[in-house]
């Protein structure tokens, strides 16, 4: 056999390359780059879509914020104007109301949260104007964070559990202080305490042509609200039902049970309408302890600056429109239009009389 020499096996090309590198001209090291990632885009927190329920839910939370503005609005001369006629139905308020998404049930919680932007913590929902909650500048939309050094409670119970902060000072104090955010800023403000007639102002979230007072409420349903032509007329109603409250009659002439629980109803953003049907099981007022409210109710308003004028128009024009007939409606509860005008009228000429010789405005 013949042998062949001078020949070596083949070396394979990649490893040529790297002997080949590794016989070039010395030189530094030159260490790689390091590997830097593109930096990353914020990540933006996903929103809840607001789904055609949901906004429909939100248009019903605006309209009923309006009609509960208006209330507050116009109660707020009857409340602090007349603390002396309520006598001891006068109470010590904070001036302002609260809530958060944990106040509003379903799809009306996300809708709050949402298009409102409410959450966890308390939000000012309402501040009653001339008060010192109004004096200090609160507005509504403001963060409720601590009162008197205090943490406000947040979450599901924050409505109800706040009330154990407030009520030991609004009945101590006469100042409180407050922290608040607004505009994502922290701000502190000191409240001066109000005394008023210490009565809730609520919307009925009913169509029906009436209006409620329990003893510790007055209530006025959204139809009633819309079937009043002025503020003045939305006054005649909300001093109507004080002036019930402040002589008792809802606990001395009707079940103050059942009216109540007509309100608690109400105020729910979906109520049980079948609570109205018929009389709702609430009694008609005799006409003589009526008319002692509204005698009582035209002083209430001359002292909060009301036109006291168009008052027993508008009993009439109410009568007229909405008779006793009408099932659960304000006339089928109070019948008595004609002798409750007369009262009113004979008010109406006392209290100018008083005003001409500069008396003072108690029946």
């Amino acid at each position: 056999m013949t042998r062949l020499t001078g020949l070596r096996p083949a070396v394979p090309a990649i490893i040529l390359a790297a002997l080949l590198s590794a016989c070039s001209t010395p030189g530094p090291v030159q260490p790689e780059p390091p590997v830097v990632a593109p930096p990353k885009a914020p990540v933006e927190p996903v929103k809840p879509v607001l789904t055609p329920r949901m906004a429909a839910a939100a248009d019903s939370l605006t309209r009923m914020a309006a009609l509960q503005d208006r209330l507050y609005r116009v109660a707020a001369p009857l409340l602090i104007n007349n603390a002396e006629l309520c006598k001891s139905n006068a109470r010590n308020l904070l001036g302002f109301t609260a809530k958060n998404r944990y106040s509003y049930p379903g799809e009306f919680n996300e809708a709050a949260h949402v298009a409102f932007e409410m959450g966890e913590r308390l939000q000012v929902t309402g501040v009653l104007a001339g008060s010192g909650a109004a004096r200090a500048g609160l507005k509504r939309g403001d963060g409720l964070i601590s009162a008197g050094g205090k943490p406000l409670p947040t979450g599901q119970n924050a409505s109800t559990l706040a009330g154990s902060v407030f009520g030991p000072l609004v009945s101590s104090q006469a100042n409180i202080e407050m922290k608040i955010e607004r505009d994502d800023k922290k701000r502190d403000l000191t409240i001066p305490v109000t005394r008023a007639c210490g009565f809730g102002v609520e919307l009925g979230n009913a169509d029906n042509i009436n209006s409620y007072a329990d003893g510790g409420r007055v209530m006025v349903t959204r139809g009633m609200i819309n079937f009043t032509q002025s503020d003045d007329e939305l006054a005649y109603l909300m001093a109507k039902g004080m002036a019930h409250n402040i002589l008792g009659h809802a606990t001395s002439q009707r079940s103050a049970s059942t009216i109540g629980s007509i309100i608690d109803n109400l105020m729910a953003v979906r109520p049980d309408l079948s609570m109205l049907i018929g009389s709702g099981g609430i009694k008609a007022m005799p006409q003589e302890v009526d008319a002692a409210a509204d005698t009582l109710s035209v002083y209430l308003l001359a002292r909060a600056g009301y036109n006291i004028d168009g008052a027993a128009s508008f009993w009439k024009r109410l009568a007229t429109t909405y008779p006793a007939t009408v099932l659960n409606g304000y006339v089928a509860n109070h019948p008595a239009t004609a002798f409750r005008v007369a009262a009113i009228d004979k008010a109406v000429a006392d209290v100018k009389a008083r005003q001409a010789a500069k008396k003072p405005l108690v029946p």
